[in-house]
């Protein structure tokens, strides 16, 4: 198969296009400088612009682009974390419009639509997104996709959680208090942390790429975990210890509204994966 991969440079980008090619797939990676050979094609989603040529032949076009989220979340920031996500998703979403050939259109989207603090709530693909900012940002990130949808193309969004692999910039932030011997829960810890291995989301975005899913697909692991949980693991598997908890008014002094990443809880589940034969 063809695919077309926005967001190629980064880290489950990167990750995607080894897996893809691994199998012998055609990768066409998106890039915003010059192209350095056969396998990228220059576009710009700031200005809509993306050669149809290019991307006539794809079965798959995927948009993994969009600013690092781990970061405080000032006014100006809030805005680039949007349009990085909304201008790349509706100028792949208006191409695919555009060609004779339609192709499935697949972006990455949060679990962080829901809501940041659902409490015990479980929280499956028919839930209602919630509300603010992360949530709004969801809701204009998935509509971009309409384009393609209205075209007749299958589209789908990857409500993926926090995926954990040893360089994902999300769990080097988490470890970070682990490495200076200062681990543990985050706040009070009974909070729902919905987590992916790298391995899974792989697996889960090829398997929506390639069968017949569309719509928001949540990718986190079947058996939600608190967040005391996950600080226990990380601990185990970092040969550190867990036992110093981290107060959530610290982290929303340090890390403002983005700390609610950390301390909502979200108890999301995989459904529509599972119900289409995912393990």
């Amino acid at each position: 198969m063809k695919y077309v991969l926005a967001g190629a440079s980064g880290f489950l980008g990167q990750a995607l296009a080894r897996d893809l090619s691994a199998d012998n797939h055609d990768v066409i990676r998106l890039v915003r400088r010059t192209p350095s050979g056969p396998g990228e094609l220059r576009w710009d989603p700031a200005r809509g612009e993306l050669d149809l040529a290019g991307i006539a032949d794809a079965d798959v076009l995927i948009n993994l682009a969009g600013a690092n989220i781990g970061r405080p979340w000032t006014p100006t920031y809030r805005k680039i974390l949007r349009e990085s996500r909304v201008t790349t998703t509706a100028t792949l979403a208006n191409a695919a419009a555009q060609l004779d050939k339609r192709p499935a259109l697949v972006t990455q989207s949060g679990v962080g639509g829901y809501g940041l603090d659902c409490g015990d709530e479980i929280l499956t693909e028919d839930s209602p997104l919630g509300d603010g900012f992360l949530a709004e940002v969801v809701r204009v990130w998935e509509g971009a996709l309409e384009p393609a949808a209205a075209a007749g193309c299958r589209v789908a969004s990857l409500r993926t959680g926090v995926v954990l692999a040893r360089k994902a910039p999300a769990f080097q932030l988490l470890t970070l208090p682990f490495r200076f011997g200062l681990g543990g829960r985050f706040g009070s810890g009974k909070q729902y942390f919905p987590v992916v291995a790298l391995t899974d989301w792989l697996r889960a975005a090829r398997f929506v790429a390639d069968e017949n899913l569309s719509g928001p697909v949540n990718v986190t692991i079947p058996t939600p975990a608190t967040n005391a949980e996950v600080a226990q693991a990380i601990g185990v598997a970092l040969h550190r210890p867990a036992l110093i908890p981290v107060p959530g008014a610290l982290m929303r002094l340090a890390l403002g509204e983005f700390a609610w990443e950390l301390l909502g809880s979200n108890r999301t589940l995989p459904t529509r994966l599972e119900s289409n034969g995912f393990t």
